[in-house]
């Protein structure tokens, strides 16, 4: 993008870093602002109280017109508690008398302060306040944040945030996701505020904090947003001392030719491997021996000769062919000796299943480690890990129970009670996985290693991962948007207290030391967050076998109308579209239901129907076009039996795809424990149905439906 002063911009910072400062004087923030067209009203800086005067008469519109006026010091920072700010002042006196305070009050707030004088503001009224602002995040770096500006900034906190830099379409996004976007469109017959202008100040602030990352903090509050366009009334700017230090990054080639040695090895060492049970050692060979893995199994163990039926090796040098993984099962002691061996050997990939490292305190013990891993060029997966799981080449790498049913949900998490409570309900689901990866303290290999591998990988067809944090956001969120074009990624982000990484000084780091970052910036690059481990597990496992919508209009079918407003409820709740039925469709659906029955949507069969009512209105539900979803609310009647409703349910739906019509299909079963196997057998013929709740089937369509949409699907 064009038309910057960058250079204008570099002396300012380059002057106040010299001077040891981290933060800029309002005059100097206006001129980094106009250096990047970013509109402030008129001003000037007084040194004299005629100065001030004078001033004044110039940059009203109109003699006379009120003007505010602030302390200019590199050493307040927060101008109001100081009592250097004066706001409406009108009038040569009135003038006089404020220059007089202002002085006075910055003096007695702090006597050392250095003080350049006092800046006289055109006073900017009308219009809505808004913030705009730009803050350095731990895990996301620059981060672009918009919304209610002034004194209700941080009682409503109602702001949303996006990665820097933002292009224009993203800018004016943001506008559109606040709880009071109804506010700036016009709300009441006010006149709507001039959304352009108010895109175009966040777009040229989010291209100065990326050209200048030696800024960490930037407010514009309030900006004062018109129909006529967006003035910033008042900028704070905070700078970066510290040295900035960039993650290790590597090309997504790099990454690839590490993981697919990773999960497709033709070899695999097991250090520490042992004929002792109860031994982890003795528990990961077992695994790769019992689960069926087909490549080469190294024991590598000083003091064996065999184990379990194979030749042990002293190390891993002595190992006659290559070696794709070394997996660890050693005391964390003896971790660097051995991985030393092992990258002397040219092994890619090391598997740390020890404990005993950052996660206890040892963080020099965990940055050793990764040191000597990268002097070998050898990717570390862990450590403090259960291992890892690839079904599709029976690779059992864990000290943990073996798990073999094959299937296309990839997952992973950072946690082993997490990863083990997946294996659980992996098995009792039946959903078959690809892969089970732990990540543990994400010493090197991490999130957006494993999106690469699944994005490329044919055998997973979704993602689900359980994360406490994310070691290098950019990077995750730009694996994420390339692999959430073609498949779904489900996130569980623990952890959704506030913690900031360091004590804010500015507004908008203030309101980032919150969930909400990860919240937008995860719906950014395109994932589904889940808001609880079984809601993970259960998007894992429907997501796939629901297909896409092609459109919003969803059609709930019930045989409960309890059930029809609790699932409506849940619709709602789920950003889904309950469609307003056209009169010829309400009158098709009203010829096979009850005269008491309700049409409509939902639409109520009522509880006596016979099981050829059901039949009929889901037939009709997946054959008219103009419906794009169906929802089925059933309840156990002797009319209709838990089974009868499953078998036709998913027969009429198989005469449909065999006419080529496949929409999302979700049940809600209510009933006696008969329906728990009803919902089973529906759920294996592609209806993603459950017993006893209401929420979970929305939910699965509700997040189907948000992947489609950011995947530009629908």
């Amino acid at each position: 993008m064009g038309g910057y002063d960058k250079d204008a911009v570099r002396e300012v910072l380059d002057k106040a870093l010299a001077e040891n400062r981290d933060s800029l004087t309002a005059p100097e923030g206006r001129k980094v602002c106009i250096a990047y067209g970013i509109p402030t009203p008129g001003e000037g800086l007084a040194s004299t109280v005629e100065q001030a005067v004078t001033l004044a008469k110039e940059i009203g519109t109109a003699p006379g017109d009120p003007v505010v006026m602030k302390i200019v010091s590199p050493d307040i920072l927060h101008k109001t508690e100081a009592g250097g700010v004066r706001v409406g002042v009108s009038g040569d006196e009135a003038v006089r008398e404020a220059y007089e305070t202002i002085l006075a009050s910055a003096n007695r707030y702090n006597p050392d302060a250095v003080i350049e004088g006092v800046q006289v503001q055109q006073m900017l009224t009308g219009g809505q306040e808004v913030i705009i602002g730009a803050t350095t995040d731990p895990t996301f770096g620059k981060v672009v944040v918009f919304g209610l500006g002034g004194v209700l900034v941080e009682v409503l906190r109602d702001v949303t945030f996006r990665l820097a830099p933002v292009d224009a379409g993203t800018a004016r996004s943001m506008l559109d996701d606040i709880a009071a976007a109804e506010i700036l469109r016009g709300a009441r017959g006010a006149e709507p505020v001039d959304a352009d202008a108010l895109a175009d100040v966040i777009r040229r602030l989010s291209d100065l904090v990326t050209d200048f990352p030696q800024i960490r903090e930037f407010d514009l509050n309030p900006v004062f947003a018109r129909p006529d366009g967006a003035s910033a009334a008042d900028v704070r700017i905070l700078l970066e001392t510290e040295e900035i230090v960039e993650p290790v990054r590597y090309s997504k080639d790099e990454i690839l030719a590490t993981m697919n040695r990773l999960m497709h090895p033709r070899a695999v060492a097991v250090i520490g491997a042992s004929n002792e049970d109860g031994k982890i050692g003795n528990s990961v060979m077992k695994n790769l021996i019992n689960g069926g893995y087909t490549g080469e199994i190294y024991p590598i163990n000083p003091k064996a000769d065999q184990i379990l039926g194979r030749t042990a090796y002293r190390s891993i040098g002595d190992v006659p062919g290559e070696v794709d993984v070394a997996v660890f099962a050693v005391p964390a002691k003896f971790v660097p000796q051995a991985l030393r061996e092992v990258g002397a050997k040219g092994v890619p990939a090391a598997v740390l299943i020890p404990s005993g490292f950052a996660e206890t305190g040892n963080v020099e013990g965990q940055q050793e480690i990764v040191a000597i891993a990268r002097e070998h060029g050898v990717r570390l997966l862990g450590p403090n890990i259960y291992g890892y799981y690839y079904t599709h080449e029976s690779l059992c790498a864990t000290f943990c129970t073996p798990y073999d049913v094959k299937g296309g949900v990839a997952l992973t998490s950072q946690s082993g009670g997490i990863g083990m409570a997946i294996l659980g309900f992996s098995r009792t689901s039946k959903m078959g996985v690809s892969a089970i990866v732990g990540l543990g303290n994400k010493s090197d290999l991490d999130e957006d290693d494993m999106l690469t591998f699944f994005e490329s990988d044919d055998n997973t067809t979704c993602v689900a991962m359980h994360l406490e944090d994310l070691k290098d956001g950019r990077s995750f969120v730009s694996a994420a948007q390339r692999i959430t074009k073609k498949k779904p990624v489900v996130v569980l982000k623990a952890g959704r207290t506030a913690m900031g990484a360091r004590a804010a000084s500015s507004h908008t780091g203030a309101l980032a030391g919150d969930d909400k970052v990860y919240d937008d910036i995860l719906r950014q690059a395109g994932v589904i967050r889940a808001p609880g481990l079984s809601d993970m597990l259960e998007y894992a496992r429907g997501l796939p076998v629901l297909p896409t919508p092609t459109g919003e209009n969803v059609v709930i079918i019930t045989g409960a109308g309890g059930s029809g407003v609790l699932l409506s409820d849940a619709c709602v709740a789920n950003g889904l579209t309950l469609m307003d039925i056209p009169p010829d469709l309400d009158e098709a659906f009203r010829a096979f239901i009850p005269p008491f029955g309700a049409a409509g949507n939902p639409i109520d069969i009522t509880g006596g129907e016979p099981p050829s009512t059901y039949e009929a209105t889901i037939r009709l539900g997946l054959e008219d076009p103009r419906i794009h979803a169906l929802i089925l609310g059933y309840w156990h009647t002797i009319v209709t039996p838990p089974m009868v409703f499953a078998e036709l349910t998913a027969r009429v739906a198989a005469e449909a795809r065999a006419k080529g019509i496949d929409k999302p299909i979700v049940a809600s079963l209510a009933g006696d424990v008969e329906v728990e196997e009803a919902s089973a057998y529906l759920y294996q013929h592609g209806v993603v149905a459950y017993p006893y709740t209401t929420e979970t089937p929305v939910a699965v369509l509700g997040a189907k439906y948000k992947w489609a949409r950011g995947a530009g699907l629908l």
